[in-house]
């Protein structure tokens, strides 16, 4: 597994012990990707997961950009109309580095 990878997974784990359900993981389409889908109650959550190794340059609460921001919610957007969901929903984000995690909710 490379950072990434365990990342996400250490990510899940906190999610499921705050309470959520894991739906899927790394859901990708040509104009975007999901880390993360969860579920909070009746609530689905799209999550993207954002690590690095140290908060120098704003660490990994700063490296989200716009554009990934769009390409989230489209890819969402599909993911939902292909699954023929219309529920609540809201984007978070899991920003980490090594010692510690920050959960953001409803960021965007």
């Amino acid at each position: 597994m490379n950072r990434g990878q365990l990342a996400e997974q250490r990510a899940r784990t906190y999610l499921e012990q705050q309470g959520l359900t894991f739906i899927a993981a790394n859901v990708r389409y040509p104009f975007g990707e999901i880390d993360l889908i969860m579920r909070q109650q009746k609530e689905w959550v799209f999550v993207e997961v954002k690590y690095r190794t140290s908060n120098q340059f704003g660490g990994a609460l700063n490296a989200l950009t716009q554009k990934q921001i769009t390409r989230i919610r489209l890819a969402a957007d599909h993911y939902l109309q292909r699954q023929k969901l219309n529920p609540p929903c809201r984007f978070d984000v899991i920003a980490m580095s090594n010692d510690e995690i920050n959960w953001l909710q409803g960021c965007f």
